[in-house]
C-alpha cells in the first residue's frame, strides 16, 4: 500500500490540523514539512508539538532557503550546513524520518552563460562531501537521515542523476546519507527513470512526485506505471511526497492525487 505525504503548503486549512483534516479525508498518510533559513523552522517547534500531539503525521521536511551547502560562498555554506542540522534535528524530535535537501538550487547552471562555474569540479566534489559527510554525522546521531536530491541542469551543476548521488554517498559511507529522488529532475536527466531507479535502488530513502511538467501526478506525460513499479521492486517502504505546482482548481487537484497514484500503481 503507497504512503503518500502531502507538502503543507498545497493542502488547504490555515493550521496544520486543518490541513491534516483534509490530507486525510484526501487519501495522504502525512504533510511534508518545509523548512527555510534563519532557523525559522525550528521557531516552529511549538507549533508542530502541538500538531504531532493532535495526531498529525509529518515524516519529512523539504528545505527552502535561499543557499544550500554546496554554496560557493564559505559563510554562505557554513549557514546552510547550519540550518540542515537545526532541521534535521527538529524532525528527529518529531520522531520523523529525515530531511531533503539539494547540492543547491539556482546558484550555477553550465547551461547558461558564462558556462563555466567559478569552482573547479575536483573542489565542488570536496565541497559536498565535506558537507554530506558532516550532515550525515549529525543525522545519525539525532537517529533521522539526510536525503540529497540531484536536481535537473538548469537548476544545479554539481548533482543531477541519481548515480552522481549515490557515487557521493558511497565515499561518504554513511547510512544516514541517502538519495531523495524527484520524479520531475528524473524526466529529464535520467535516459531510462525506471532503470535508473532500479540501479540506485538502495540507496533510495525518499521519494517526491510532480509530473513531467511539474504539475500534479497525471497532468504530464511521465509513465507513472513503470515509475511507481520500479521504485516498489527496490523495497521501498518510504513516502511518496506531493511535491508540485497545480493546475485547475487547486483543492480538487490537491486532492486528486492520491487516487491517482494508487490506480496506476496497481
Amino acid at each position: 500500500m503507497l504512503k503518500i505525504a502531502c507538502q503543507e503548503q498545497l493542502l488547504p486549512g490555515e493550521t496544520l490540523q486543518d490541513k491534516w483534516e483534509f490530507a486525510r479525508s484526501a487519501g495522504y498518510d502525512g504533510i511534508e514539512l518545509r523548512g527555510k533559513g534563519d532557523f525559522h523552522f525550528r521557531d516552529r517547534l511549538p507549533e508542530l508539538r502541538k500538531a504531532q500531539a493532535d495526531g498529525v503525521v509529518m515524516p519529512t521536511v523539504c528545505v527552502e532557503m535561499p543557499h544550500f551547502f554546496g554554496a560557493f560562498d564559505d559563510a554562505l555554506r557554513r549557514d546552510a550546513v547550519e540550518q540542515m542540522k537545526s532541521q534535521l534535528s527538529v524532525i528527529g524530535e518529531l520522531g520523523g524520518l529525515g530531511a531533503q535537501t539539494p547540492a543547491s538550487y539556482g546558484m550555477f547552471s553550465r547551461r547558461l552563460p558564462p558556462f563555466e562555474p567559478p569552482r573547479s569540479a575536483e573542489r565542488d566534489r570536496e565541497v559536498l562531501l565535506e558537507g554530506l559527510t558532516e550532515l550525515g554525522e549529525h543525522a545519525r546521531k539525532e537517529g533521522v537521515t539526510l536525503f540529497l536530491e540531484p536536481l535537473n541542469r538548469y537548476e544545479d551543476h554539481m548533482v543531477n542523476r541519481l548515480a552522481q548521488a549515490a557515487d557521493l554517498i558511497r565515499e561518504v559511507g554513511l547510512d544516514s546519507v541517502r538519495i531523495g529522488i524527484d520524479s520531475y529532475h528524473m524526466n529529464i536527466e535520467e535516459a531510462d527513470p525506471p532503470a535508473a531507479i532500479l540501479e540506485a535502488g538502495p540507496l533510495i530513502g525518499h521519494a517526491q512526485v510532480s509530473d513531467s511538467n511539474r504539475f500534479q501526478p497525471g497532468a504530464g506525460h511521465l509513465e507513472w506505471a513503470a515509475w511507481l513499479s520500479a521504485l516498489d521492486a527496490t523495497g521501498y517502504d518510504g513516502y511518496l511526497a506531493v511535491e508540485c505546482r497545480l493546475t485547475g482548481d487547486p483543492v480538487e487537484a490537491v486532492r486528486s492525487i492520491p487516487s491517482f497514484l494508487r490506480r496506476v500503481a496497481g
